[in-house]
């Protein structure tokens, strides 16, 4: 059970997340025993503790017997949770076997690997989010191949494009988060040096080589061997903020596509369930999108803050460790929420192509003058064709006609088929085969 000050009550975006339980307390709590339980095993494992020494400790890692709070409160006396936390385990242990609990480690190691721990449990539970929302998104893109719709550039329409593509894009960034994350989560290390990072103490405990041990640390706790103690060498950490980042932003790219275009004077799309209002009956909102809109927002400064961690003086610093602990956490947290969002409304996402092709009329065919304008300079010149389509688009404006009406009357362009020139669906260039090849990405 989480804290009350641990429910996520202002934060929507994560609550009720795979994320949420992933990293709250009792989470983090998991974490550091089983950090320090593998210790013991692994030192067993090479002969430097009796076996039944890593059974007691394992069996006294149990969450369910240390107090959140109580640690949370002690932690302050010497600035993190592993300096009470050994001594409540060391006492569940007993006198026999309490004295294997953390021999030869720093807090940083236990910290720092149930860091580790905590993120890959955590993306774990984030990628399959990320898979349903990239199926989702390769149906719609398919199924969109050709659904023309006015493309966007600062804000007005450009020229025409396809929804199909639209999602395919959309689906390519959820690929490139997913990738990032599994890059970050099959190098995520384990954490072993000792006091400064020399392993000094495993040998002073009778280690033959000391360097043998973080492998087999390792190999408990399924994380990767690092090559070399990192406590101030944060790579590991760096990259997390990266791929979250990313994969943040990578999400509200789709939601900031989406809140734009279920505006009520667009209504291109919406999501399958939106959200009410406290004071208007008639509202949907977008929440979903809004959600991770929101995460979106938050990421990179909380990156910024990680990768400001990496200028850690000495082998081992003064704060900028303890920079990270919640940043880290934040992000985790955020990018989980984004990806459960994202899944969701992509899922429930309605297309709505009727209104996409009116869209593509409201500049009275002004959207296909790009098609116009290499079209025509062969056969009237270039000089002669600019001025021809900017005296156009000033009188379908003032004139409110459409701007096939207005080619039909020119002299010069008798014979040519205006139908097909001016209709927007059908300057879509190369849009389905760029799709098409976007879907071949797995």
């Amino acid at each position: 059970m989480t804290s009350a000050a641990d429910t996520g009550l202002l934060a929507p975006g994560w609550a009720g997340s795979p994320a949420a339980d992933a990293t709250d307390d009792r989470a983090w709590l998991r974490a550091l025993l089983d950090a320090e339980a593998a210790l013991t095993r692994a030192q067993a494992g090479l002969g430097l503790a009796p076996a039944e020494a890593a059974a007691a400790v394992t069996g006294a890692a149990d969450p369910a017997r240390f107090d959140v709070r109580s640690l949370a409160e002690r932690a302050r006396s010497g600035g993190n949770p592993v300096i009470p936390l050994v001594a409540d385990l060391t006492k569940a242990v007993g006198e026999e076997y309490g004295p294997y609990v953390h021999r030869g480690a720093t807090s940083q190691d236990i910290l720092d690997t149930a860091t580790m721990l905590v993120a890959a449990r955590t993306l774990d539970l984030l990628l399959p989010d990320l898979a349903r929302a990239e199926r989702t998104l390769a149906r719609l893109a398919a199924e969109h191949r050709d659904t023309a719709m006015p493309g966007r550039t600062l804000t007005q329409h450009a020229v025409p494009t396809t929804f199909g593509l639209k999602a395919a894009g959309w689906r390519t960034l959820v690929l490139d988060a997913r990738d990032r994350i599994v890059a970050v989560r099959d190098a995520l290390p384990a954490q072993l040096g000792g006091a400064a990072g020399t392993l000094a103490a495993f040998g002073a405990y009778g280690a033959a080589d000391p360097v043998e041990l973080p492998a087999a640390y390792a190999r408990e706790l399924g994380l990767r061997t690092p090559a070399l103690p990192w406590h101030t060498l944060r790579t590991p950490v760096a990259d997390l903020a990266g791929c979250l980042a990313f994969a943040a932003g990578a999400l509200g790219k789709i939601a900031a596509d989406v809140l734009t275009l279920s505006r009520t004077e667009i209504g291109e799309v919406a999501e399958g369930s939106g959200g009410g209002s406290s004071a208007m009956p008639h509202k949907a909102n977008p929440v979903r999108a809004t959600l991770i809109a929101s995460a979106a927002r938050r990421a990179p400064q909380l990156a910024a803050t990680l990768y400001g961690s990496l200028v850690a003086e000495d082998e081992r610093p003064a704060g900028a460790w303890h920079a990270e602990w919640e940043p880290l956490r934040d992000l985790l947290r955020l990018a989980g929420g984004a990806a459960r969002d994202a899944a969701e409304l992509t899922e429930g996402l309605r297309v709505r192509p009727d209104a996409m092709r009116a869209h593509l009329g409201l500049t009275h065919g002004l959207i296909a003058s790009e098609r116009l304008s290499a079209e025509l300079a062969p056969l009237l010149g270039r000089a002669r064709a600019k001025e021809l389509l900017t005296e156009l688009a000033r009188r379908t404006y003032a004139e409110d006609r459409d701007l096939g009406e207005l080619l039909a009357e020119v002299t010069e362009l008798s014979g040519i088929d205006l139908g097909s020139l001016t209709d927007p669906a059908r300057y879509t260039g190369s849009a389905g085969a760029l799709t098409d090849r976007a879907l071949e990405r797995r």
